[in-house]
């Protein structure tokens, strides 16, 4: 990233902090752009969420490690990261249309986590996300060896965590993104 992109990526996540206090009451952006400005890398992933629709912000601070968390803060899943299977497994096992990729594999490749199931339960104390959408959550190991993945969504007033199998895709099921800075 350039410098003047760099810029431009703190103009926005700051205006987004700023406006939305009630995510974390407790804490002032320069600690947190100072944080940033020490790990570039983190910038990459947090400009790549952007990118692809996710909206982050900081959703919590985690006293034993002294990181910031940022998270996919988009009322639905972010657009960019759509109709994608669980995994890579789960991408192979299709023989016929095939997605463009996998949830984990574009994670990873962002230098993101998918939530935890206990993640997009907090996420949603802050707000009403995916009431039109879904998104993939990482998903206990044996389940996965099942051939199952977990999504959740909110519907109805509730937070609803699903199964489908890890090669299914759906136009209106991503994931959102979790990022330590």
């Amino acid at each position: 990233m350039t410098s003047k992109q760099h810029e431009q990526l703190f103009k926005v996540l700051q205006a987004r902090f700023e406006k939305n206090m009630g995510r974390h009451k407790a804490h002032v952006w320069a600690p947190v752009q100072a944080k940033l400005e020490a790990a570039p890398e983190k910038l990459r992933s947090l400009d790549e969420m952007e990118e692809t629709g996710g909206e982050p912000d900081v959703i919590g601070y985690d006293k034993k490690t002294q990181e910031y968390i940022f998270c996919d803060c988009s009322a639905e899943t972010p657009k960019g990261r759509r109709s994608l299977c669980y995994d890579r497994d789960g991408l192979e096992e299709r023989k016929e249309h095939k997605p463009a990729d996998s949830a984990i594999d574009l994670a990873a490749a962002m230098g993101i986590e998918l939530l935890t199931e206990e993640q997009y339960r907090e996420l949603q104390q802050l707000g009403d996300f995916d009431l039109k959408t879904s998104s993939w959550v990482q998903t206990p190991a044996d389940i996965r060896k099942l051939g199952g993945a977990l999504f959740a969504d909110r519907r109805y007033g509730k937070v609803f965590i699903y199964h489908n199998g890890a090669s299914a895709y759906f136009a209106a099921r991503g994931f959102r993104g979790l990022l330590r800075v």
